[in-house]
């Protein structure tokens, strides 16, 4: 049983790479020095299992299963530092040839929170993801609780799609949570770090993000309050930024401005 309690929310600014026991190995070191700082909720980015910066066969072959190395390390670090994790990894398809990209919620006490599928596949900016990943099924969000928040989470390209931070505002989210691979580029960063504010305003929730660093991706992860005020941010470095939610003002954002009791449209999968 659990004799820590912390109600800090950490993301984690970090580059894996493509061996899972180094990366699993970095992970660790990081999540050791937010909960140093008063974390009980890490957030890591897109792809902590596996990653190189083109997709290729490689992807496919280092998919895992839910209840395979990544996520088994991912509980034993959590169980260990006694706090959430939440990261990503390529999961297992039915599809031989491709592979699902998956963030995990792991908690304090190793056990798998919540699970999310990536949505809208980086098939833009000349990429293709959608190449070797296959799209997440639509279903409903799963929320786990966190300090008295609800909390939600979305992945990286998702964020250019108000209606996906909208199902989970819909579905009670109080702290959406948004692990990336924000690929850097002309314009990248400006639009990662206005698009995090405009989730968090018009949906007045907390919103964390975690990118991987230049060169690769953009950086840049934060944390933004419901106003879209930053309350941690990180510029190009490997590091953690830690911020505290604070119940009552999320409670008082949403009494001025009660926007989602206001709203005359619905959201509904195409």
């Amino acid at each position: 049983m659990s004799t820590r309690t912390a109600v800090a929310v950490a993301v984690a600014q970090w580059g894996p790479g493509a061996d899972r026991d180094v990366n699993l190995a970095e992970l660790r070191e990081l999540a050791q020095k937010a909960v140093d700082q008063g974390a009980g909720l890490v957030v890591f980015p897109e792809y902590s299992a596996y990653f190189t910066p083109k997709p290729d066969e490689g992807w496919v072959a280092n998919a895992e299963p839910l209840d395979g190395p990544f996520v088994s390390g991912l509980s034993a670090i959590a169980a260990e530092l006694e706090v959430i994790i939440v990261a990503g990894l390529l999961e297992e398809s039915s599809q031989p040839e491709k592979c699902r990209n998956t963030i995990v919620a792991v908690g304090a006490d190793g056990s798998l929170l919540a699970t999310s599928p990536k949505l809208h596949l980086y098939d833009a900016f000349g990429a293709q993801e959608s190449r070797w990943v296959e799209p997440g099924e639509i279903s409903a969000p799963q929320l786990f609780e966190f300090a008295g928040l609800r909390v939600g989470i979305q992945t990286c390209y998702d964020l250019r799609f108000p209606e996906v931070t909208r199902r989970l505002a819909d579905a009670g989210a109080d702290l959406v949570l948004v692990p990336a691979e924000w690929v850097a580029g002309p314009g990248k960063r400006h639009a990662w770090v206005t698009l995090a504010a405009a989730r968090a305003i018009e949906n007045t929730v907390y919103l964390a993000g975690a990118d991987h660093p230049p060169p690769i991706g953009a950086g840049a992860s934060l944390i933004v309050d419901p106003l879209g005020a930053q309350l941690a941010f990180l510029d190009d470095e490997v590091d953690v930024a830690v911020a505290t939610p604070d119940r009552a003002h999320l409670d008082e954002v949403r009494r001025i401005n009660p926007a989602l009791q206001l709203r005359r449209f619905g959201v509904a999968p195409l």
